[in-house]
């Protein structure tokens, strides 16, 4: 299961990258923190699921969504925000986002989410 990272945060990149290294057979294949380099870095990788902050150095997850969800819908795509109003949830459930987390209560879920995605392909 190979996993794109995309979160403004250096430290929480970090333990995202280690709390998935944690289960076998996930490979972080890249790592981003602009909707530029997270766009490019996604189209340009063999990642099969992506972890995806709302708020980005220079703009917004949203609109890494927006323009990588219809080249490739067969990305997992999982938001983990800060941000976890009922009003962004849909507005990225809407963009193409299959699951949405609260970061400050639901960051241990994206390990378990991951892993059954894994074993599902």
């Amino acid at each position: 299961m190979h996993v794109f990272l995309v979160e403004d945060a250096p430290a929480i990149r970090t333990r995202l990258a280690q709390m998935l290294g944690e289960i076998k057979g996930v490979e972080i294949v890249g790592e981003a923190d602009t909707p530029a380099a997270a766009i490019d870095g996604i189209l340009r990788s063999t990642a099969a699921s992506v972890v995806l902050d709302l708020q980005l150095v220079g703009g917004s997850g949203i609109e890494v969504l927006r323009t990588v969800h219809p080249l490739r819908p067969d990305i997992a795509f999982i938001v983990l925000t800060n941000h976890a109003t009922d009003q962004y949830r849909k507005i990225c459930m809407e963009a193409g986002a299959d699951y949405f987390l609260d970061k400050s209560t639901e960051i241990q879920k994206v390990k378990d989410l991951i892993a059954a995605l894994g074993a599902a392909r």
